[in-house]
């Protein structure tokens, strides 16, 4: 007996590897957009990896972060790449997971029966973000501490949960070395627990659902569809996808290089041009441009309000697109997205801009 069939005896890899050549991907105009997914989980495992390198030399605290951090840049044998491979690959992944989102959403794939794939996908995105919130104070360098700052007062002007949830952030009253254990925390443990058992569901029901094609494409009779085999076809595709991915990362990271920058020190005055990552500005540009108050509601307020309403609605679309689940296209829906797509753009733009 083969160490292989002793193997399959046991956890039946035969069957898997049946269900990989006979699962089938529709060949049309939008295939290439099927490859976002596999990007974004691509980039996920090359931040697990390298996330897990550099837990090898740092050390959370307010003392030990920073001194940490540039050692490893500085002393570890190639720890300036996998930190810059790290950062890179962190910012890739929210930018795809927004590309992948804006497909889906356009292409009609949360309709039934998938609104499960869709409302999963979108709980990523945000544990994605979370992941990008937590890990940039982490250096405990000035731009990350105030920039922290300004998001956890954020947090704290939500009505009735502020104050918890600013404290919840903090770990107190201030942003302290508190603060950045308890990120760590976050960053290390709490949300990889949650990202990779949403990850894991997610990935089960598109195996079990199957790739989704357009609403008028399922007008076409099936015998005139065109499929490709999954393995070898698709999968060497996405591979090397992956590899022209990893590529541009590796150029990313020796072209343009993350600065340290200097310590973060509590007692200093906010340097000018603090902003938050590039996936925060829309939101962080908005709330500069709303008024103190809008009728008898704090500007601040109003806008957390608004993208708390925006975001549950766009959570909900698969619910409330009624013509997606009969398997028809509306311009309405087609223009929100379009209108978002700028709207975010134009926003972040304006922000690194002014």
């Amino acid at each position: 007996m083969s160490i292989m069939d002793w193997i399959n005896e046991r956890v039946n890899i035969r069957g898997v590897s049946e269900f990989a050549f006979k699962k089938k991907v529709p060949v049309f105009y939008g295939t290439i957009w099927y490859y976002l997914g596999g990007v974004s989980l691509f980039l996920f495992a090359i931040q697990l990896v390298t996330g897990i390198l550099l837990l090898l030399y740092y050390q959370p605290g307010a003392a030990t972060a920073f001194e940490s951090v540039k050692f490893i840049v500085s002393k570890v044998a190639f720890g300036w790449l996998i930190r810059e491979v790290h950062a890179w690959s962190a910012n890739l992944f929210i930018f795809f997971a927004f590309l992948h989102m804006f497909t889906v959403f356009f292409a009609k794939a949360y309709r039934k029966p998938r609104e499960m794939t869709w409302f999963s996908g979108m709980l990523l995105l945000i544990l994605g973000m979370g992941f990008g919130f937590s890990g940039y104070l982490l250096p405990w360098n000035e731009l990350a501490f105030f920039a922290t700052k300004i998001g956890s007062d954020i947090a704290g002007a939500v009505p009735f949960v502020g104050e918890f949830l600013l404290r919840l952030l903090r770990a107190g009253d201030e942003v302290t070395g508190a603060t950045l254990t308890r990120f760590y925390g976050f960053h290390i443990a709490l949300f990889p627990a949650f990202f990779t058992l949403v990850l894991g569901i997610h990935l089960i029901l598109v195996q079990v659902q199957g790739m989704s094609i357009p609403p008028e494409l399922e007008r076409i009779p099936e015998k005139h569809r065109r499929y490709m085999p999954f393995f070898p076809n698709f999968a060497i595709r996405d591979a090397l996808f992956w590899l022209i991915v990893l590529n541009i990362i590796a150029l990313l990271a020796v072209f343009f290089p993350w600065e340290l920058g200097t310590k973060a020190d509590p007692l200093a005055s906010a340097p000018a041009g603090i902003h938050p990552e590039w996936y925060f500005m829309f939101m962080f540009q908005t709330l500069k441009l709303i008024p103190g108050h809008i009728f008898f509601i704090e500007g601040e307020l109003f806008g957390l309000l608004i993208f708390a309403f925006g975001t549950i609605f766009w959570f909900l679309v698969p619910l409330l697109d009624r013509k997606a689940r009969r398997g028809q296209r509306s311009r309405f829906w087609t223009v929100i997205g379009v209108v978002l797509i700028v709207y975010m753009i134009m926003m972040t733009l304006w922000g690194y801009i002014v």
